[in-house]
């Protein structure tokens, strides 16, 4: 399939800006159905604006979600305590970082 640039109206700012040919092909590899709604400035200023309330401490990442609660636990191979984001039920073994991809990669 061949594509042709096209000319789309910025939803923010209600500029033109051109949806390039190898912009729409990247889309399409990508599996992106929905052409872009807005421009590239306003897309890397909206971009710049969620960066700024992350580093701010607002309470959301970049998925919206609040960040995880960490729970307190002491590692069950090397004894070193850390934090989980889950409460440890005392049922199954809890790892820290490092001990857990070893124990991973070593099942």
């Amino acid at each position: 399939m061949s594509f042709v640039d096209k000319a789309l109206r910025c939803r923010e700012c209600g500029q033109e800006f051109a949806f390039t040919a190898g912009e729409q092909e990247f889309f399409q590899l990508k599996g992106l159905l929905n052409e872009p709604a807005r421009c590239p400035e306003c897309r890397s200023s909206r971009k710049a604006q969620r960066m700024s309330q992350e580093s701010q401490g607002t309470g959301r990442s970049g998925s919206g979600r609040a960040p995880r609660e960490m729970h307190p636990a002491v590692c069950a191979e090397c004894g070193m305590e850390t934090q989980v984001p889950f409460l440890p039920r005392g049922d199954k073994p809890v790892y820290c970082s490092s001990c857990f991809d070893r124990v991973r990669y070593n099942q």
